[in-house]
C-alpha cells in the first residue's frame, strides 16, 4: 500500500468524549503515534486552542464544532462522529472549509433497539412501579394492568435502520407491527404501514420514535395529537430529546390516556455524570427514565470505533470519502507509478477546465482523474506524474474557487 506523503508520526489525532480505546487502537497500528484521548466534552473556547494542529477530530454527540472551532482548525482534514448523528457539527461550514464529516450510523442499531423490546417488556408488565415498591419493602403481587407482549400492537415512527430492526425483533416475540415514515419504505416480515400517524396513534398499544432531530420533528407528539392514543397505550423514545413535548406527555400520564413511558432522550440533558437531571416524568408512575444510553454497550461502542476510525484512514491514506456528509462520495482505484492529489473546490463552473489547463500548459501528464460534486463544492482526485506532482501540487493551490489542495502520495 501506498503511504501518505505526510509523515504519519506527524500526523495529530484528537478523540474527546472518551471514544472507545478500538479507534485508538487502530489509529496507532497503523503507524499513528500522536494520538490523545480525553474523557470529556470540551466547550467551545478551549476546543478552538486544541484543534490548532488537529489533523482528525474524534468526537461523540455533545461536542459542538462551531463555525469558530471549524475556522480556528486549519490543518484539519476530517472529523469522526463516533455515534449516529451529525447534529453537533456545522455541517455548512465544514463543507465550505472541505473538511470531511465521517459517523457511523449502522453500528450501534441493535443495542437501540434490544433495549426498546426490554423497554417494552417491563412498562407492559408495569415492572418500574412494582420495583420501587419492593425495594421500599413493598409487595405489589397483582396481575391487574399487566400483560404480555403477544398479539399487541408495536407502532415504529420511522422505519429507518432502528426502526426497520426493531420491527423484526417485535414480530419475532409476536407483535403485530405498523410504521409509519414520510418516506416510502419496504416492510420487513409482516409490518404494513399506516397512511397517517393519527391512524397509527390510535391502533398501537406501544408507540416508540425513530426519527433524526429536525424541524419537522420537534414535538412530532404534543398535546394536540397525543389524544388520539389507545387508551392506556405505551409510549418511547430512544430517538432524540425534541421529537415528544414532555409536559404533555406527563399530563396525559397523570390522566391515565397513557399508561407508561421509556425515555432516554431529553431535550436538555446534564453535561456529565454528576450534575443534575430534572424533566416533568419525575415521579410519575409506570415510567423508565433512563440517561442516553440507548447505543451504550460495550459491543456498539467497539463497533462506531471500528467504523469512524476505518473512515476516517481511508480518507486520510485513500481519498475515499463513501460515508462523508460534506466531502462528495468518492471510492477511487490506486494508480501503480502515479502520485495523486486531492482538490476540493467550490462548486461553480470552469474549475475543472481550469485544472486541466494549468498542467496541460506546464506539460503535467494526467494519468487519472476522478471528479465527484454536490450542491456546494467539487472533489477531483488528480493522478499525475511522480516526477513533477510537486509542481502540480502548486499549481492545483493557484486554481480560482480552490479550498484546500492535498498531495495524498
Amino acid at each position: 500500500m501506498e503511504t501518505t506523503s505526510y509523515p504519519r508520526e506527524k500526523i495529530k489525532i484528537l478523540l474527546l468524549e472518551n471514544i472507545s480505546d478500538t479507534a485508538v487502537r487502530s489509529f496507532k497500528a497503523n503507524g499513528y503515534v500522536q494520538v490523545e484521548k480525553l474523557t470529556k466534552a470540551v466547550p467551545e473556547e478551549e476546543l478552538v486552542q486544541l484543534v490548532k494542529d488537529v489533523h482528525l477530530l474524534g468526537i461523540r454527540s455533545k461536542t459542538q464544532i462551531t463555525e469558530n472551532v471549524l475556522k480556528a482548525a486549519k490543518k484539519l482534514q476530517a472529523i469522526g462522529c463516533f455515534c449516529i448523528g451529525v447534529n453537533q457539527v456545522d455541517l455548512h461550514t465544514a463543507t465550505m472549509c472541505g473538511v470531511a464529516v465521517f459517523n457511523a450510523p449502522y453500528s450501534n442499531t441493535r443495542s437501540v433497539a434490544e433495549l426498546v423490546i426490554g423497554a417494552s417488556i417491563m412498562l407492559i408488565r408495569r415492572i418500574p412501579d412494582k420495583n420501587v415498591a419492593a425495594h421500599k419493602g413493598g409487595w405489589m403481587k397483582d396481575a391487574k394492568g399487566s400483560y404480555e407482549l403477544r398479539g399487541k400492537t408495536l407502532g415504529i415512527i420511522g422505519y429507518g435502520n432502528i426502526g426497520s430492526q426493531v420491527s423484526v425483533l417485535a414480530e419475532s416475540l409476536g407483535m403485530k407491527v405498523i410504521f409509519y415514515d414520510i418516506e416510502t419504505k419496504l416492510p420487513l416480515g409482516n409490518a404494513s404501514d399506516a397512511k397517517t400517524l393519527k391512524e397509527l396513534l390510535s391502533q398501537a398499544d406501544i408507540v416508540t420514535l425513530h426519527v433524526p432531530e429536525t424541524d419537522q420533528t420537534k414535538d412530532l407528539l404534543n398535546k394536540s395529537n397525543l389524544k388520539y392514543c389507545k387508551k392506556g397505550s405505551i409510549i418511547l423514545n430512544y430517538a432524540r430529546g425534541e421529537v415528544i413535548e414532555l409536559p404533555a406527555l406527563a399530563k396525559a400520564i397523570e390522566s391515565g390516556q397513557i399508561a407508561g413511558a421509556g425515555i432516554d432522550v431529553f431535550p436538555v440533558e446534564p453535561e456529565k455524570n454528576g450534575d443534575v437531571f430534572s424533566s416533568p416524568l419525575q415521579g410519575l408512575p409506570n415510567v423508565l427514565l433512563t440517561p442516553h444510553i440507548g447505543g451504550s454497550t460495550e459491543e456498539a461502542q467497539q463497533n462506531i470505533g471500528e467504523d469512524v476510525s476505518a473512515k476516517l484512514l481511508n480518507y486520510l491514506e485513500k481519498g475515499i470519502t463513501f460515508g462523508s456528509h460534506t466531502v462528495p462520495a468518492l471510492s477511487l482505484p490506486p494508480q501503480a507509478g502515479a502520485h495523486r492529489i486531492l482538490h476540493i473546490h467550490r462548486n461553480v463552473p470552469g474549475v475543472l477546465s481550469a485544472i486541466n489547463s494549468e498542467l496541460s500548459r506546464n506539460k503535467i501528464n494526467i494519468l487519472g482523474q476522478y471528479l465527484k460534486t454536490n450542491e456546494e463544492i467539487g472533489y477531483v482526485v488528480v493522478d499525475v506524474d511522480k516526477q513533477l506532482s510537486k509542481k502540480a501540487e502548486a499549481l492545483l493551490r493557484q486554481v480560482p474557487e480552490t479550498i484546500k489542495v492535498r498531495l495524498l502520495y
